[in-house]
């Protein structure tokens, strides 16, 4: 029987291939060419599945021929670690977003949604540095939607300021509204334009009043308890997250940052599958 990284690499070539626009290349062409972008792609998912530095993952791979093949790569053929750092820059986001929504898909997901919000920590810099590029926030604010069935996540939110969950929260369900029938969330978004929306859309929004009038202690008396509290699965999917991949970011741009999250649950969305 195949092993769990075999699997897991057939898995990530699959989906990486799909992630690319366009028909996917050859691994790699001699001169200006280089390597194919699914092929950065998956060794992308691989160091996060491993956890390893890229410098060792790249020495590993040279002893793992079988795993290598499956990009269509001789050992030799590997490329430097140098190059794969810097070619996660270079790919668009599309192709991360792509990647973590082709993920998601390989999944049976449930009829109740959740979202909610937490913070990455960014790696640690020097002085000079942080000041060179602004580097003054110590966290990423991750928005992430789940499903509460398979604890799949559908889509991330990634920002260096502290927008108001409200309004990050319509930005993530607008686009994610094939996805949803019943949405649940905490008083942070709490926003009756944005039910409106949900409701409209088909969606049931399942989502605590602040407290200022009775009128708000009467619709939440109204909610599910059940439903409602069935939000703690983002919960524990951001805790699985941080305790398996790390909760802090190595990335030393923001953007980085960003493609760096979108591949952490795309690589926990597949592992899950498995």
């Amino acid at each position: 029987m195949p092993s769990r990284l075999s699997r897991f690499t057939d898995r990530l070539v699959t989906l990486a291939k799909r992630a690319v626009s366009g028909d996917p290349l050859p691994a790699v062409k001699k001169g200006d060419g280089g390597y194919a972008d699914w092929v950065i792609v998956v060794l992308h998912g691989l160091r996060e599945y491993l956890d390893l530095p890229y410098r060792r993952l790249l020495d590993i791979l040279h002893e793992m021929n079988g795993i290598v093949e499956k990009l269509n790569l001789e050992p030799s053929e590997l490329p430097d670690f140098t190059t794969v750092c810097v070619r996660k820059q270079q790919l668009k986001m599309t192709v991360w977003r792509t990647l973590l929504r082709l993920s998601a898909d390989l999944h049976n997901t449930g009829n109740v949604q959740a979202i909610d919000a937490t913070g990455f920590d960014r790696h640690s810099a020097s002085r000079h540095y942080a000041n060179r590029t602004n580097y003054t926030f110590k966290s990423v604010k991750t928005t992430a939607l789940v499903d509460c069935e398979t604890s799949t996540v559908l889509d991330i939110h990634c920002s260096m300021k502290q927008p108001h969950d409200t309004h990050v929260g319509r930005q993530v369900l607008m686009r994610n509204l094939n996805r949803l029938e019943t949405v649940t969330a905490d008083k942070g978004y709490d926003w009756d334009d944005l039910r409106e929306e949900l409701r409209e859309a088909g969606v049931r929004p399942v989502i605590k009043h602040r407290e200022f009038y009775p009128l708000d202690m009467a619709h939440n008396a109204r909610h599910d308890d059940d439903i409602y509290h069935r939000r703690s699965v983002v919960e524990a999917v951001f805790f699985a997250l941080k305790q398996r991949y790390g909760d802090t970011l190595r990335s030393r741009t923001w953007f980085g940052q960003f493609r760096e999250l979108v591949l952490k649950t795309s690589v926990r969305n597949v592992e899950l599958a498995l």
